[in-house]
């Protein structure tokens, strides 16, 4: 109820519906209530924990992820330029070495000062810079021109979704389970979501014939379907996909004209088999088959959120535009330019990111260390987490392929489903809320990700330091199961 509704001029009945319709689970109920948690913890309230394990959402340096060093020691020197006036004193006070020096100036050339704006698209350089990262890493050539820099990958897909959705019909094909930023941001752009179901069954592949099922369907009910949305690796899966599955996405879009919008901020975090760009698969279709792929449509993103940098409030990111109209492409600059600029102290990051220190440099050793430090603690994590499912009554899980997450499948007993119907919850929301309060674990349901009807998950990171408090999990899930057996 609006506190004052006659007083004011707003009130829940006549802002925007479509902000209302919007759901965003990650940030939802459990979160909120892990944080009043916390402050409690704090206060030394009497609780069952002493600490409060955030595993809802992917924030790595909130749960003791140390920075890279050489990323915070550049940054350092670009926000307040007047340290590089005593490079001694850098070097012997605060071990900086040559490289990062040289790094902070060449990037306060390319930007002039942190505090102004850059070109609306990002600064040059930094985009040459990403551009060169990408041809390393495609093994095809990349263009600058063809690169915006992002308030991290979320900024370019609303970007994306703003200058796509026309009209209340279109349609996006979206992955179920999915990120909720997809379905929340067509909610608010009164756009359709049409969603798809990864299989299960097959560690979550991205299934192509469901894919094509969503779409006629869709189509056959009148929804104008214009792009299809695939996240590998995958967000709440972690699922990764083999180049085939890439190129078989290809095919459908080619087919049916879709855009693709590939969602690649996981693309480091690969635990089994390696990475495939759909950048990638797309010039090696091109090159084989030539003029039958090269009208597809392919917009890539990345984050310096995730990785092994997890630098996610900087907010800094790109996505690079494959075979786009030019005139398209004018009206992308213009939704840019009116957001005037990402945030130029999260550009020098990324630069940072796509061009890290490399054998033969003198910060190389450290950085070298750090990443693969991070790297090893969180495939130790992901390990202790999934031998602690394996044991656990009425829980499935895949063995960890990549991303930050498990997504487990829950059994629940008809009791505790019943009690959940009785508390006005759904059973993943019921067994959630339950570990929350006696563990201080918070994790997001599967329903804020989308499920198959009549199926149950939970979305967990791996993230949190050390695995004491995987064991608190263990026996609650062992007292919760008894309780409703």
């Amino acid at each position: 109820m609006s506190s004052s509704p006659g007083l004011r001029s707003l009130n829940i009945n006549n802002i925007n519906p479509h902000v209302k319709a919007a759901e965003y689970a990650v940030r939802g109920e459990l979160a909120i209530k892990s944080e009043e948690l916390r402050i409690r913890v704090k206060e030394n309230a009497p609780l069952p924990f002493d600490s409060v394990i955030s595993a809802n959402i992917g924030n790595p340096q909130q749960l003791d992820q140390k920075p890279i060093t050489f990323f915070r020691q550049v940054l350092a020197l670009v926000e307040h330029p007047k340290l590089l006036e005593n490079e001694e004193a850098l070097k012997s006070s605060f071990g900086y070495e040559q490289d990062a020096i040289d790094r902070a100036k060449w990037l306060l050339k390319e930007v002039g000062s942190v505090g102004a704006y850059s070109q609306s698209m990002g600064a040059p350089g930094i985009r040459q810079s990403v551009a060169n990262f990408l041809e390393k890493r495609d093994g095809f050539a990349a263009d600058k021109k063809d690169i915006y820099l992002t308030a991290g990958a979320s900024s370019g897909v609303h970007t994306l979704l703003h200058v796509i959705c026309a009209k209340p019909e279109t349609g996006i094909l979206t992955p179920i389970p999915q990120y909720p930023l997809y379905t929340a941001t067509l909610s608010m752009l009164d756009a359709r979501c049409v969603p798809y179901y990864l299989d299960e069954t097959h560690g979550w592949d991205t299934s192509v014939p469901g894919m094509r099922e969503a779409y006629e369907k869709a189509t056959n009910e009148g929804t104008d379907v214009r792009a299809l949305v695939v996240i590998n690796p995958g967000n709440p899966t972690g699922a990764s996909l083999s180049a085939q599955d890439i190129e078989e996405v290809i095919k459908f879009a080619a087919e049916r004209k879709l855009v693709i919008l590939a969602d690649e901020v996981y693309q480091t975090n690969v635990f089994i088999g390696k990475f495939h760009s759909f950048k990638h698969a797309l010039r090696v279709m091109q090159r084989r088959d030539p003029g039958l792929y090269d009208h597809v449509e392919l917009a890539s993103l990345n984050s310096v959120s995730k990785g092994m940098v997890g630098e996610c409030g900087h907010r800094a990111g790109y996505y690079e535009l494959v075979g786009w109209d030019s005139e398209v492409q004018d009206q992308i600059y213009k939704l840019a330019s009116i957001m005037l600029c990402p945030p130029v102290i999260g550009q020098c990051l990324l630069e940072m990111v796509v061009n890290p220190p490399k054998e033969g440099d003198a910060s190389y050793e450290m950085y070298h260390k750090e990443y693969n430090t991070i790297k090893d603690g969180l495939l130790e994590r992901a390990t202790a987490l999934y031998k602690a499912f394996e044991q656990m009554e009425g829980v499935e899980v895949g063995e960890p392929q990549g991303s930050m997450y498990l997504f487990p499948t829950l059994h629940l007993p008809k009791k505790a489903q019943q009690a959940a119907k009785e508390a006005g919850k759904k059973p993943d929301d019921f067994y959630c809320l339950r570990l929350l309060d006696a563990t201080g674990i918070c994790v997001v349901p599967g329903s804020g990700f989308g499920q198959k009807p009549g199926t149950l998950h939970l979305r967990t990171t791996f993230l949190a330091p050390g695995t004491d408090w995987v064991s608190r999990w263990t026996k609650f899930h062992k007292d919760f199961m008894k309780e409703y057996s």
